[in-house]
C-alpha cells in the first residue's frame, strides 16, 4: 500500500498544507483512513512523517480539518518553529503519527495520572534516513516515553523505519542505548528543553523520564487504536475533531446517488464513506449502520464524484 502527498499553497505560510492520496489518487486522511497495521502479525505499523530530521517547522496533522491534510502549527496567528536546542539542529529523529490512533482527553492513564493530549501518538524514527515531508514508513515500535505537556498524557514512541540497513538488530528499548549510545539521553534533554527558548518551563514526564521497553509501547499504541475506534463509531465525542471516512466506488449509479445527497444535506460537516461494493443495496446497509440517527449530515467532495 502506497500513499503520494499534494502540497497547495507555499511552505511557511499560513495557507501551506499538504494532502494525501491513495494509489486510486482519492484523496484520503492521514488520521483515520491509512491502516495502523503495515503487518499486524508482525507489528510492524505505519507511520506519518510530519516533521522531518534536522527541520525546525511544527508541523502537524490537522485534525479537525476536513481530511486532515498537515498544516504548520500556529500560535497567536504565528507560524510555529522549535529552536535549535544546543547541541541540536531542529528535531533530531523523522518525527510524526501513528494513524488510526488517539490520545483520548477524556481518558485518565492509569500509568501517568493525566489525560490525552487529543491527538494520534506521536512517533520518533530513529533510523539513518532523513525522510521526506508526508512519506509513510513501516515502523518497528521499540519503546517510549511519556511526557507530561501541560498537563496531558503526550506518549513519544520511539521506532525504527523498516528500511533501515540495521532494523533486524534493533528490537527494543535496550538495543537503542547499545547501538546508538546517547540518543536515549538525547531525546530526553531534547523534550524536556524544547519549548524552554519560548520562555515557558522545562517539561515534565510519568516514571521519572524512564524509557519503557517494547512491551509497554505495543500495549500504549494498541491501547490508543482502541481509543480510535471509540472515536470514528461516535461512542466517543469527537468534539471539534474531523473523523472523516473516505467515499470509494466505481459505480456512476451510485456517483449520481451521492450528488444526491450532497445536494440534499449541504452542510458543512464532511463525511465520507468507504464502500468496497457497488450494489445499492449493500450501499444502503452501509449507510443505515452508519447513519442511522436522526439527522445525517453527509457532503462528498465534488473531486470524488468526478
Amino acid at each position: 500500500m502506497s500513499f503520494t502527498i499534494e502540497e497547495r499553497g507555499k511552505p511557511n505560510t499560513l495557507d501551506y498544507r499538504v494532502f494525501f492520496r491513495n494509489t486510486e489518487g482519492k484523496h484520503v486522511s492521514p488520521f483515520h483512513d491509512i491502516p495502523i497495521y503495515a503487518d499486524e502479525a508482525q507489528n510492524i505499523f505505519h507511520a506519518v512523517v510530519e516533521v522531518p530530521r534536522w527541520t525546525n517547522a511544527k508541523m502537524e496533522i490537522a485534525t479537525k480539518d476536513p481530511l486532515n491534510p498537515l498544516k504548520q502549527d500556529i500560535k497567536k496567528g504565528t507560524l510555529r518553529y522549535v529552536a535549535n536546542v544546543f547541541p541540536h539542529k531542529g528535531y533530531i529523529w523523522n518525527y510524526g503519527a501513528i494513524p488510526q490512533t488517539w490520545e483520548d482527553p477524556g481518558h485518565k492513564d492509569a500509568d501517568t495520572g493525566c489525560c490525552g493530549d487529543n491527538d494520534p501518538i506521536d512517533i520518533c524514527d530513529i533510523g539513518y534516513k532523513v525522510c521526506s515531508r508526508g512519506e509513510v514508513i513501516k515502523v518497528k515500535v521499540l519503546g517510549t516515553l511519556a511526557l507530561i505537556d501541560e498537563g496531558e498524557t503526550d506518549w513519544k514512541v520511539i521506532v525504527i523505519n523498516m528500511e533501515d540497513p540495521e532494523a533486524n538488530n534493533f528490537n527494543n528499548i535496550d538495543d537503542v542505548r547499545r547501538l546508538k549510545p546517547g540518543y536515549l539521553e538525547a531525546t530526553f534533554e531534547w523534550f524536556k528543553k524544547y519549548k524552554v527558548p519560548d520562555g515557558k518551563p522545562e517539561n515534565q514526564f510519568a516514571f521519572n523520564g524512564e524509557f519503557k521497553d517494547r512491551d509497554f509501547a505495543l500495549k500504549t499504541v494498541k491501547e490508543t487504536h482502541e481509543f480510535w475506534k471509540s472515536l470514528i463509531s461516535k461512542k466517543t465525542n469527537a468534539g471539534e475533531l474531523n473523523c472523516s471516512i473516505c467515499v470509494c466506488t466505481e459505480s456512476s449509479q451510485l456517483k449520481k446517488l451521492y450528488l444526491c445527497f450532497y445536494r440534499v444535506f449541504s452542510t458543512k460537516t464532511v463525511i465520507f464513506v468507504f464502500l468496497q461494493s457497488s450494489q445499492l443495496k449493500q450501499f444502503y446497509l452501509c449507510f443505515y449502520r452508519v447513519f442511522s440517527t436522526k439527522t445525517v449530515q453527509f457532503v462528498f467532495l465534488q473531486s470524488l464524484l468526478n
